[in-house]
């Protein structure tokens, strides 16, 4: 598995890939400080993940030029901040996954192999984490208002959980393919363009 590592800091990008190496094995890590040299890695070889730190000078921009040229290449952002805002910004551009600093390496080894796997992780975030779950919520009762059937509401719950469609599958104890047309109704009705943004439009819809 190969892993393009953009951090501008040395002692972190030596502490992630001893870790990624400890945890995937047969790992190759890439360790760079700067867009344009992970632009220059790119060119040569495109990695199975990019792990990202926004941080780095033209950050972002570097994650919006992966997301176009290299659609089905997750990127996972390691931030800083676990501000909900800039977690859905990232999320809301094209990243599979958004840890923040403060997690433990537990979560970022979870993050990463549920990402390798097809799911997206999406951490706690505050505003949500914040808000009352109801008591003996039912699947997919989060989403009432949405304009989706009972079964996309229970598949968009999922999604909202990461599970990739496998999962999804074996949860809801039906096929793949029809977890796929699912999936492809909630974005449809939602106006989505992936999982994640349907997952975020949805938890906005749901905030207001």
């Amino acid at each position: 598995m190969q892993v393009l590592l953009v951090d501008a800091f040395p002692m972190v990008r030596a502490a992630l890939t001893a870790l990624i190496e400890q945890h995937f094995a047969g790992a190759q890590v890439l360790g760079v400080d700067s867009a344009a040299a992970a632009r220059a890695a790119l060119a040569q070889q495109v990695p199975h993940l990019v792990l990202l730190d926004l941080r780095v000078d033209g950050g972002f921009e570097l994650m919006n030029q992966i997301h176009q040229q290299h659609l089905l290449l997750p990127v996972v952002v390691i931030s800083g901040s676990d501000d909900t805002e800039d977690a859905l910004q990232a999320l809301g551009a094209g990243a599979m996954g958004y840890v923040p600093e403060r997690s433990d390496l537990g979560t970022l080894v979870q993050a990463l192999h549920l990402v390798l796997a097809g799911g997206t992780y999406v951490p706690p975030l505050k505003r949500l984490a914040d808000e009352p779950a109801p008591a003996s919520a039912e699947p997919g009762q989060a989403w009432a208002d949405l304009p989706l059937t009972p079964r996309q509401k229970g598949v968009l719950d999922l999604l909202s959980r990461g599970l990739s469609n496998k999962e999804i599958a074996r949860e809801l104890n039906i096929g793949v393919d029809t977890v796929k047309d699912h999936v492809a109704a909630v974005l449809k009705a939602l106006g989505a363009n992936s999982r994640t943004q349907a997952v975020l439009i949805a938890t906005q819809k749901r905030g207001r």
